[in-house]
Formats: C-alpha cells, sequence, structure tokens
C-alpha cells in the first residue's frame, strides 16, 4: 500500500519548513547583495548585476539542496547549539566553494584575485546572516518571561548562587529561561580566588562563601542555591550552617536530568542528599593493601550477603580475587540482586546458598558443598522494637546461627571468622544488643579455643542500610511530614556502609584470637539534630515546612548508645582510626552450657524465661572468669 497523505500536523510542518527555507534562501541572497555591494560600493554596478544574475539563481538551489540534506531544519531554535553552528557553517563554505567553482568555469572578472574574493567573503558572510538569524529565534524562543515580570524582582525571589563553576552556570543558565523559575539571581559566591569579580551571564561573584551571611543582609536575599554537586560532607556542612546562620532559605542544585527533561517542577526538586553530607567528620578511609593477603585466591562465604553490610562486602570483596565468592541468604530475591549486580559489573560469577543460617542441615550442606576458607558472619536481625516482640526469633537467628555458622567454619577448616556486631551490645538493654553480645562471646571462645583465626567487629548505626533510620527520615520528609523521632535527647554514633565494610575487612587482617575491633567515629550525634541536617539539606526549615514530633522511647532503646564496657581496654592498631579491645572473655565451657539451656527454653516457646535467661548471660552473671588452664573446645 502507497503512504498515507500527511496529516493535519504534517501539513503544518511542512509548511513551517517551507517558509523557514524561503526566509534562509532569501538571507543566502542578501548575504551575496551585501558581498558585493561590500567589493564594489554598490549592488547596481554593472560587473556586480552581472555576476549575481549569473550565479544567484545557481546558488540559491545548491544553498536549499544543502540545507535540507544536513537537517537544518530538523533542530528546534530553542535548542541550536555549537553542532548546528557548525552545519550551518559547513553549508556555507561549500556555497562559498561553489560560487569559487562557477566563477573559475564561467569567470566574470579579469583580476582572478577578486574571483577568489568575492567567494571567500559570501561564504563568511553568509555563515553570520544564516547563524545570526538562528541565534535570535533561540532567543526569541527562550524569552518566555515577561519583561514586566523581570523588572518586578518582589515577584520573583532574590537568589545567591554558591559555586562559580560549570555546575552553577548551568543552573544559571536554566533559570535565566525557564518559564517556571521564580528565581532572581543577585550573585555568586566562590572560594577560588581567580573567580573573584568575574560575570557569569552578566551575574558577578560578589564574594567568598564566609561572605554568605554579609551578602544575604546586603543584597536582601531570600534562598541561597548550592550548585557544588561534588562537595563533600564536611564542606556542604559548613556552607549549610553560614545560610542557617544568614536565616535564608537553603536549596541545593536541582537534579539535572529534570531540567533535561523539561520537569515542570525542577526548580523545586534537589539533588539527592547523599549519606557522607550527614557525618559530622571527615569520613574514614581505610588502607586495605592487607585485605589482599587474606582474601585472594580465598573461598570466601558472606552469610547475610542480601542485606546493605552483606552486599557491601560482596562489591568490595571481589575486588580481591578470591578463588569463589558464596552468597548465602534466607532472602532468595535479595541474593539473586547481588548475584547479578556482581555477574553485571565485574564479570564475577558467584556461588549462591538460600538457606537460614539456623538450619543444621541447609548450613552443614553449603559448607560440605562449598568448604569455605573465609567467613564473614553479617546475617542477623537488627531492628530493636521488632525483636522485642519476637525474642524467641532473635535468639534462635542471632545467637544459634553464630554458633552454628562458628561451629561448622571450625568442622570444615575455615582460616578467618570474622563476626559482625554492635555497640547495642555493650550493656545491652534490648533482647537485640543481648543477642549480639552473646554471639560475640561465643565467636571469642572459639578464637581462644581453637586454630581459627578470629575477629569481632562493634559499630554503630550505619548511615543508609537498608529499614535504618535515614531511609525511614527521607520518606517521612518527601510525604511531607512530620518527622517522626522519638525522644529529643537521644543520641547515637553513626558511621557509612562504606566505612562499616572497610572496618569489617580490616578486622580480618589485623584479628587473631577473638580480638574485637572498634572504628573512631567522632563524637556521638543527636538524632535530633541528623534530622534537621536532612530536613535542611532538602531545602526546606525544620518546624515550618516539615514539622518534627516525639514519640517516645521505643522498647528496648536506650537514650545513649557505648561502644565499650568499662573493663575493656582500647589498644591503638596499625590504623589511627582503628582500635582493639583485647579482654578477658568467660569461660567457653559455661558460655556453651548457657547457650545451649537458653536455645531450649526457646525451642519449648519460653519466652519470658528466654529472654530473662538471655540477658543473664549477656550481663554475664553466673558466668565464671575466663581460666586459659582449663579452656575446652566448643563442639556442637
Amino acid at each position: 500500500m502507497g503512504r498515507s497523505a500527511p496529516g493535519a500536523h504534517g501539513w503544518r510542518r511542512v509548511l513551517r519548513v517551507s517558509a523557514v527555507l524561503l526566509a534562509d534562501l532569501i538571507l543566502v541572497n542578501c548575504s551575496l547583495l551585501f558581498t558585493l555591494f561590500l567589493n564594489y560600493g554598490s549592488v547596481f554596478d554593472s560587473t556586480a548585476i552581472r555576476f549575481f544574475r549569473g550565479y544567484a539563481l545557481i546558488i540559491t538551489a545548491i544553498a536549499g539542496i544543502l540545507m535540507l540534506w544536513r537537517g537544518l531544519y530538523r533542530v528546534s531554535a530553542r535548542y541550536y547549539g555549537m553542532y548546528d553552528f557548525l552545519s550551518t557553517a559547513f553549508v556555507c563554505a561549500i556555497l562559498g566553494t561553489a560560487l569559487a567553482g562557477l566563477e573559475m568555469s564561467f569567470p566574470s572578472f579579469e583580476d582572478p584575485q577578486r574571483a577568489l574574493e568575492i567567494p571567500v567573503l559570501f561564504g563568511l558572510v553568509a555563515i553570520a546572516v544564516l547563524s545570526g538569524a538562528r541565534i535570535v529565534r533561540r532567543v526569541v524562543a527562550w524569552r518566555v518571561i515577561p519583561i514586566a515580570r523581570v523588572r518586578e524582582e518582589k515577584i520573583r525571589k532574590r537568589a545567591l548562587v554558591v559555586g562559580a563553576s560549570d555546575a552553577g552556570e548551568a543552573l544559571m543558565r536554566e533559570m535565566s529561561r525557564s518559564r517556571f523559575s521564580n528565581y532572581f539571581v543577585v550573585g555568586f559566591v566562590d572560594d577560588d580566588p581567580e573567580k573573584a569579580d568575574m560575570r557569569i551571564h552578566g551575574i558577578r561573584v560578589v564574594g567568598k562563601t564566609e561572605d554568605i551571611p554579609k551578602l544575604v543582609d546586603e543584597f536582601v536575599v531570600a534562598e541561597v542555591i548550592i550548585a557544588i554537586p561534588d562537595a563533600d560532607g564536611p564542606t556542604m556542612r559548613r556552607v549549610v550552617d553560614l545560610c542557617n546562620r544568614s536565616g535564608a532559605r537553603v536549596r541545593t542544585m536541582p537534579v539535572i536530568t529534570s531540567v533535561l527533561r523539561g520537569d515542570a517542577k525542577a526548580f523545586q526538586h534537589l539533588r539527592n542528599v547523599e549519606i557522607d553530607d550527614l557525618l559530622r567528620r571527615p569520613a574514614v578511609k581505610t588502607d586495605l593493601s592487607g585485605v589482599n593477603n587474606y582474601v585472594a585466591g580465598e573461598r570466601v562465604l558472606i552469610t547475610g550477603a542480601g542485606g546493605s553490610i552483606g552486599s557491601e562486602l560482596a562489591r568490595q570483596i571481589a575486588n580481591f580475587s578470591p578463588s569463589s565468592l558464596i552468597l548465602l541468604g534466607k532472602g532468595e530475591n535479595s541474593i539473586f540482586e547481588i548475584e547479578q549486580e556482581l555477574l553485571r559489573n565485574r564479570g564475577l560469577q558467584s556461588r549462591c546458598i538460600i538457606a537460614d543460617v539456623r538450619d543444621a542441615g541447609s548450613m552443614e550442606r553449603g559448607f560440605e558443598a562449598h568448604r569455605p576458607t573465609v567467613v564473614f558472619h553479617a546475617a542477623a536481625h537488627k531492628h530493636v522494637p521488632l525483636m522485642e516482640s519476637n525474642s524467641i526469633e532473635a535468639i534462635e537467628n542471632n545467637v544459634q546461627g553464630t554458633w552454628r555458622a562458628a561451629e561448622l567454619a571450625v568442622r570444615y577448616g575455615v582460616k578467618k571468622f570474622i563476626y559482625v556486631s554492635t555497640d547495642k551490645a555493650v550493656n545491652p538493654s534490648s533482647i537485640m544488643g543481648a543477642t549480639k553480645r552473646v554471639g560475640e562471646m561465643l565467636v571469642a571462645a572459639i578464637g581462644h579455643q581453637t586454630e581459627m583465626e578470629t575477629g569481632i567487629v562493634r559499630f554503630g548505626n550505619v548511615l543508609g542500610s537498608r529499614g535504618s533510620l535515614i531511609p525511614m527520615l527521607k520518606a517521612q520528609i518527601k510525604s511531607g511530614g512530620p518527622v517522626r523521632l522519638t525522644q529529643e535527647e537521644m543520641t547515637r554514633y553513626f558511621m557509612t556502609i562504606p566505612e562499616a565494610v572497610q572496618l569489617i575487612l580490616q578486622a580480618g587482617a589485623l584479628g587473631k584470637r577473638g580480638d574485637l575491633f572498634i572504628l573512631d567515629m567522632g563524637e556521638p550525634m543527636k538524632i535530633v539534630d541528623l534530622a534537621y541536617d536532612l530536613i535542611r539539606l532538602h531545602g526546606l526549615v525544620p518546624g515550618e515546612d516539615i514539622q518534627v514530633v516525639f514519640t517516645g522511647v521505643r522498647p528496648g532503646e536506650k537514650i545513649h548508645e557505648e561502644l565499650t564496657y568499662s573493663e575493656e581496654a582500647l589498644i591503638p592498631t596499625e590504623h589511627p582510626k582503628i582500635s582493639m579491645v583485647r579482654n578477658a572473655t568467660s569461660n567457653p565451657g559455661a558460655v556453651k552450657q548457657q547457650v545451649r539451656a537458653l536455645l531450649e527454653l526457646c525451642g519449648e516457646g519460653k519466652a519470658e524465661q528466654a529472654r530473662q535467661s538471655l540477658m543473664e548471660i549477656a550481663w554475664g552473671k553466673s558466668l565464671e572468669p575466663y581460666d586459659v588452664a582449663g579452656e575446652t573446645a566448643l563442639t556442637s
């Protein structure tokens, strides 16, 4: 069947292209006449008239063909750019060359030099005229804000942009021409001395970041927009603090993809707040060179590999060329996702085990089939309030699962076993914290009794981990609030997922006999301060745009967490930010006996008795001090 006739929209496009083409052909002829005028001082000179009559029609035809061929009419005037300018210049260069060829074939001048000058000048004039017309159309297309509105600055928010680099320039350009922008930029601030008094799109760099409070008053600034996409946490926090001191609202740069999509609300959007923005200290970078010595060429097993910590462990361990990477977890979807990510991004084919760490049969089959030589035990239930109402599940998963994994590691000749713990294990007030403390005791005891090297890692809240505080707060902010916190004075130690995983890997390099490792995480932070920071980094004002309400301390929670017991002495390590604890552990035999009785209570469904027994073990009641001479091996 033949192609159907163009519809109404098609005919309108044909008419529009025809009109623009006709205008361009007229401009080409005007360029030729202007060139002749420059040469002869008049377009009515007989030689000029003869030249124009002889070549104008041919040049017009060639110009039409070339401009259609180069697709100049498939370019929106709003987006005429450098590539399109080069296409226009290419067409004009060919027109000049064609004119020179015509003159050489059918000469109109006796002077050969003039025969070359006119085509060259014509090409340059044509470039200027055709490109200039397109630039004018682009300016008109973007002139969407009425002049009256631009003059009435009070209708638009006076803004100060932090960052006079590419990001700031792009932001300024988009704000100046977008119909959805309500900003009137009064200046830039930048700490680079070479940018002092520089102008971007006519707007001057008026000072440095330290001048923000003064500039806000001087220019009556309503909002400060941070356009530093690669700023680290301390830099971002310093700028935000300066802005907050000034009283101006703070916003971060809009996501550029939203601008490119033409999102009508792009200037209400903020870039994603990075986790490092929330740390009130520089992120700790750990030298992982020693990790290669115990991971390269080994069969590495990660329990809980689908979780936030386990999956990041898998990503980082993949960099050290293990002979095999074994991912063990109960959730098939999360294990599948990290397996596919490693295959896609690293080309690493992992081995996957879908198993519950409490299941003796599944765990035994996994160790038998894959024979790991290094084990990272990250599988655990971690939500404090949930575990308070599910105590038996918490004990069986966190205690029995840890014991089973460690005993299997000994039986199958594992060289290193690294256990992931938490600061909630110190003087525990919750079921979850107590289960992790008992896990520490079991791993430390096994480390003292066997040839297997063991290490324990104890750290605070992990920013951005699945189901943790930050994702919850972000969701509440996104929905417009309120942000719900438990208690105004509550504090926590915080670290990022990469910091936590680097600490775990470093513990594997340093740990020998149940040694415990702790990262220097600075001073504990108030959760309410963290929430306020997160709200401000989203460009909102706590208490005005987003309400903050306090709901009370939940079951099992403490106001303040601790990293060590009073009797635990911190020992410096090779890494200045990592300390080690090598304290006396409880008698392994007593630990084993108490834990076995605890698990029997769980098996009988006696939740309250199991809870009481767990707390007694975790707090060291009824356990005799550890005696090296009397140590006996733990067996399942």
